[in-house]
């Protein structure tokens, strides 16, 4: 039985949404959302708190396939989080449907229009999306 953390990681150009499994990994709880910049210094102390045995980032891609804007920015912060922590495993998980299905989410959780709005909700709920799924995908 594994009792250590997946951090899962959307990565944005001003704002990074992160979710945490539990020591389970049975769900996928929303942590933060952080400054983008932030984010080495976020792990560094998060990682010195709580045991993680593997991060997911979302990989933002186009429907064919094709890069997005988005998509040389998360491969530039995997550069770093790998140069600052080599020995954590890292994957990269498909992001297509995670911001759709946030906002969805938002809708029916009846969170107000004013709440729907603060773009770092988005952000954190599509984290956990994508680490629920990737959780469930990898029958963990």
């Amino acid at each position: 039985m594994t009792l250590a953390r997946i951090l899962a990681i959307d990565y944005g150009g001003k704002r990074t949404g992160i979710a945490v499994s539990d020591p389970l990994q049975i769900i996928a709880t929303g942590l933060e959302t952080i400054e983008s910049k932030a984010l080495i210094p976020f792990l560094k102390k998060y990682f010195a708190a709580e045991e993680v045995e593997l991060i997911i980032i979302g990989m933002p891609k186009n429907w064919d396939e094709t890069d997005t804007h988005g998509t040389a920015l998360v491969q530039a912060a995997i550069k770093k989080i790998k140069k600052e922590f080599p020995a954590m495993p890292l994957k990269t998980v498909d992001e297509r449907y995670t911001s759709k299905m946030a906002k969805d989410a938002m809708l029916e959780m009846g969170m107000k229009k004013k709440d729907r709005r603060v773009k770092g909700n988005v952000d954190v709920i599509a984290a956990t999306i994508m680490l629920q799924e990737y959780m469930q995908g990898h029958n963990l």
